[in-house]
C-alpha cells in the first residue's frame, strides 16, 4: 500500500495560486485522504479554501517532520522543469497537474480563492474610497512590477524582462486618467510622480495584505499587469484584465485561452525561452531584458483593450 503524500510548494504567491486546480484534483481523484500540503512562501493563497485548508502547513511549523512528514512521501514541486511546460504546450496550472497527477494536459477550474467577509468589506471600501477622492467612476488596478525588480539608484530595474518600463508606466496612467479612469497601483515600490494631475489620480496603498489586494482586485472595474501575482487573482475572481509580456510566455504564465484576460505579447517576435528554475542563462536574459519597453502605439492599444476599444 502506497504512502500518503506530502507536497512541498515553493515560490511566490502566484505559483501558489496556480497550484490550487491540480491540488483539488488529486483530492477528488487519487484516494489518498492523508496527503498534506507544505508551503514554503506561506499558506495565505490557500486560507479558506473548502478541501485544502486543513492539509496545508507551513514549513516553520513546530514539529512538522515528527509528526506529518516521517510517515509520508516528500514530493517537491517544480512545475517549470515539466516538460509540456518549458516546451510551450501548457499553462503553470497544467504543468503542476501533470506533475502531481500524471493525466496528461487537460482543461482545469479557476483557482479556488475564498474570501471571508472581512477582506470583502476591505477591498470593498477601498475601492469605494478611491472613487471618491479622486471622483471617477471607473477604477484600474496596475500592478507594473513583477518579482524580478529591483530599485537600484533611484532607478527601477528587471533583468528579468517582465515588468514594465518606468517610462510607460506614466504613460499608461496619463492614458488611463484620461478616460476616465481612476488607477490603483499595487507595487512594493511607490512610484515618484513629479506631475500634479498624476499624483491627484492615483491612489498607492501600503501594507496592504495579499488576500487583501484580491478582494480589491475583484471590486475594480478592471486590471493591467505583468507577468506577475496580480494576473493570477484577477483570472480567480473574474475580475477583466490586460497582460503585458515579454520575456514570458503567454501559454506558460497566463490565460490565453479566457475571454476575460487580454494577452499584449511584446515579445512575440524577438523572445527566447528561459529555462527559469531548470539552468541559469545569462545570454538569454540579457537577450530578452528589453522586451518590455512600448512605443506610443502599443500604449493606445493597451488602453483601448481597457475602455473595450479592441
Amino acid at each position: 500500500m502506497s504512502r500518503p503524500k506530502a507536497f512541498f510548494l515553493n515560490g511566490g504567491a502566484g505559483r501558489i495560486l496556480c497550484s490550487i486546480p491540480a491540488l483539488e484534483k488529486y483530492a477528488e481523484e487519487s484516494g489518498d485522504d492523508d496527503f498534506i500540503i507544505v508551503c514554503e512562501g506561506g499558506t495565505d493563497m490557500f486560507k479558506g479554501h473548502p478541501t485544502l485548508d486543513g492539509r496545508t502547513y507551513d514549513n516553520w511549523q513546530k514539529n512538522l517532520f515528527k509528526e506529518k512528514l516521517i510517515m509520508r512521501d516528500v514530493v517537491s514541486l517544480e512545475p517549470y522543469r515539466v516538460w509540456e511546460y518549458y516546451n510551450q504546450q501548457c499553462n503553470l496550472s497544467q504543468a503542476f497537474d501533470i506533475e502531481i497527477n500524471n493525466k496528461g494536459i487537460r482543461d482545469l477550474p479557476k483557482p479556488t480563492l475564498k474570501l471571508n467577509k472581512d477582506e470583502l468589506i476591505q477591498g470593498r471600501q477601498l475601492v469605494g474610497e478611491v472613487k471618491a477622492k479622486i471622483k471617477k467612476e471607473k477604477i484600474v488596478v496596475f500592478q507594473p512590477f513583477g518579482r524580478g525588480i529591483e530599485h537600484v539608484d533611484g532607478s527601477f530595474v528587471d533583468r528579468t524582462g517582465r515588468s514594465f518600463e518606468y517610462k510607460d508606466i506614466k504613460a499608461i496612467i496619463k492614458q488611463l486618467q484620461q478616460n476616465d479612469y481612476g488607477v490603483v497601483l499595487m507595487s512594493e515600490f511607490a512610484l515618484e510622480l513629479k506631475e500634479e494631475k498624476l499624483k491627484d489620480e492615483i491612489a498607492q496603498p501600503t501594507n496592504v495584505q495579499l488576500r487583501t489586494w484580491a478582494s480589491i482586485i475583484k471590486y475594480a472595474d478592471y486590471f493591467v499587469g505583468c507577468d506577475s501575482l496580480g494576473q493570477h487573482i484577477a483570472y480567480a475572481v473574474g475580475t477583466k484584465a490586460t497582460v503585458a509580456v515579454g520575456a514570458t510566455c503567454p501559454i506558460n504564465i497566463s490565460y490565453p485561452e479566457s475571454d476575460d484576460i487580454h494577452i499584449l505579447d511584446l515579445g512575440e517576435i524577438d523572445r527566447e525561452y528561459s529555462p527559469i528554475r531548470i539552468v541559469q542563462d545569462e545570454r538569454i536574459d540579457r537577450k530578452n531584458e528589453s522586451l518590455m519597453s512600448m512605443t506610443p502605439e502599443i500604449i493606445t492599444i493597451l488602453i483601448n483593450t481597457v475602455i473595450g476599444k479592441e
